[in-house]
């Protein structure tokens, strides 16, 4: 494991939140914002309403900044988003995990908890100089960001799709070559 429990999975949500915005649009309805909070554990309050919708979408730019920020700029990122937030980091244990950093109260507002989640999320791979485990997708048709938790560092693509959409445009070149 490269960082905490609670660390990867806030950098594994914003990843996925901000890759929502690819082409097409993944999270347009209530219902699918709904399907991302549950998915992604988060805990407190939930509205599911068309406004909460917007705040979460808008957040998504926001995000991919951060994600992709060298190393000092992420640091001026994430202190003005926690600090607009009014973050106090405490220690919580709930839902079967350990004792994990909490910033926010759980009845602050859904787009909230997620940008100081993902911010504290963020110190951990600042301080231990990982920026480089972020980066965007190898695909040439695809921007999406890659969050590379691998031991390795292998991970080039976003999603498998993007993955073997190029293993078979390789397999394809490699078979013409030989023809």
């Amino acid at each position: 494991m490269v960082f905490a429990h609670d660390t990867e999975m806030s950098l594994q949500a914003a990843v996925t939140l901000v890759n929502t915005a690819l082409e097409p649009d993944t999270l347009t309805t209530v219902e699918e914002l709904d399907e991302f909070f549950s998915t992604h554990q988060y805990s407190g309050r939930h509205e599911q309403t068309v406004d909460e919708l917007d705040e979460v979408r808008g957040l998504r730019t926001v995000l991919r900044e951060l994600m992709l920020a060298e190393r000092d700029d992420a640091v001026e990122l994430v202190n003005t988003m926690l600090a607009d937030a009014g973050a106090v980091p405490r220690l919580v244990r709930h839902e079967g995990y350990d004792w994990h950093v909490h910033a926010i109260a759980a009845d602050a507002a859904l787009v909230t908890r997620i940008t100081v989640e993902t911010a504290m999320a963020m110190i951990d791979v600042i301080r231990t100089d990982e920026m480089s485990r972020l980066g965007v997708c190898a695909d040439d048709d695809c921007d999406g960001i890659v969050l590379d938790l691998s031991r390795n560092r292998s991970r080039r693509f976003c999603s498998t799709t993007c993955g073997n959409r190029n293993a078979v445009a390789a397999y394809r070149a490699r078979q013409s070559d030989t023809a």
